[in-house]
């Protein structure tokens, strides 16, 4: 049996480092003597969770571009040519079969080295709306695997595949673990939950959000998981009492997505495809701060679709306590948002994903 070589390169956010983890996992499934190495930027996350995954990775000098004059941008240009340098060599030593971005800042020189040198490629865009890197190097890519359909404005149409983003397994069936659920978080099990999830760092505005409407919310006869991130978790533990739990971050997501009766949550792309997925009623607060607003287009494609709620931040003060009482309260709408959106649902992106790049080495 042929001895694969795999790239994979994908970094910054959790949200592309989890789908590149995930892809190679299941490459490993199927070649269980291929090798793997990844490619990250030094001093991004990815650097402590690859091998964490039991994954090896080499940093390259690279972050992005500023929006405002700094030094950052003044060094740009030389550290985007020193990473194609570093890159070429990776390359050249390793002798991948496939390389693989799954976006952040390293993939863009390596999958572009890649290019230059013949080496198949492939690019798993995670957003509705793609970034810079990725429609730049879709140019020379031999496959584009999606999450979100209508992108053809963005990438050649042909090189495209509609596969979803890759999502944890434990999640796909979360209806069997609700006793267990309710036990691991101490749950009262008569109680409606609300879940309030603000990604592994946390949102600012989302936790000020959650203190201002701690106590209109509890009225409503609720019990609350309120995942705060890990950099405000000191500010906001004082609310932690019977009905309230304050968490800097979850380790058991299929345990709290089986937990929860309706939940709050920024809208990155691995957030949405799980939810999908969870089939729970949902109100997307997309964060303002992030590249081309891609967050308020990833809940865009789902409310749509009628399959949840958004509000904007900016909305939140006039809309948030009358949207929350109003759903909490009409069986119907929930039951209508979780039937829309596992219509959504794409759980088996990971092995469609994996599919794609099996046929570029076979």
């Amino acid at each position: 049996m042929a001895k694969y070589k795999f790239i994979l390169s994908g970094g910054g956010t959790g949200g592309h480092i989890y789908p590149a983890v995930a892809i190679a996992n299941e490459l490993k499934s199927r070649f269980p003597n291929a090798e793997f190495l990844f490619v990250g930027a030094k001093d991004k996350m990815e650097m402590q969770k690859v091998p964490k995954a039991g994954y090896p990775i080499i940093g390259l000098w690279i972050a992005g571009l500023q929006r405002k004059l700094t030094l950052q941008n003044v060094l740009f240009p030389i550290k985007l040519i020193d990473s194609l340098w570093k890159s070429r060599k990776i390359i050249k030593q390793f002798k991948p079969d496939v390389v693989i971005g799954t976006g952040g800042f390293a993939s863009g020189p390596l999958l572009q080295m890649a290019n230059m040198l013949n080496i198949p490629t492939v690019i798993q865009e995670q957003n509705s709306f793609p970034g810079i890197t990725n429609k730049l190097l879709s140019k020379k890519a031999n496959t584009i695997c999606v999450a979100y359909e209508n992108l053809e404005r963005f990438f050649p149409k042909e090189k495209m595949i509609l596969t979803g983003n890759p999502v944890r397994q434990d999640i796909i069936h979360i209806e069997s673990k609700r006793e267990e659920a309710i036990e691991y978080f101490d749950l009262v099990a008569n109680k409606k939950t609300v879940l309030v999830l603000g990604g592994s760092l946390g949102a600012r505005r989302v936790n000020q959000l959650i203190e201002k409407e701690l106590d209109r919310i509890l009225s409503q006869n609720v019990q609350i998981i309120w995942q705060c991130g890990k950099l405000y978790f000191e500010e906001y533990k004082k609310y932690i009492s019977v009905d309230v739990q304050v968490l800097p971050f979850i380790d058991r997501m299929d345990l709290v997505y089986a937990a929860a009766d309706t939940i709050i949550s920024r809208a990155g792309a691995s957030s949405v495809s799980e939810l999908c997925i969870v089939g729970k009623p949902v109100i997307f607060i997309p964060s303002p701060n992030v590249a081309e607003d891609h967050q308020t287009k990833n809940a865009k494609s789902i409310v749509d679709k009628k399959g949840a709620i958004m509000l904007k931040e900016s909305e939140l003060d006039s809309q948030f306590s009358l949207v929350l009482e109003s759903l909490l309260k009409d069986k119907g709408k929930q039951d209508q948002l979780s039937e829309n959106t596992k219509q959504l649902a794409l759980p088996n992106a990971t092995k469609q994903i994996v599919d794609e790049i099996v046929k570029l080495i076979n």
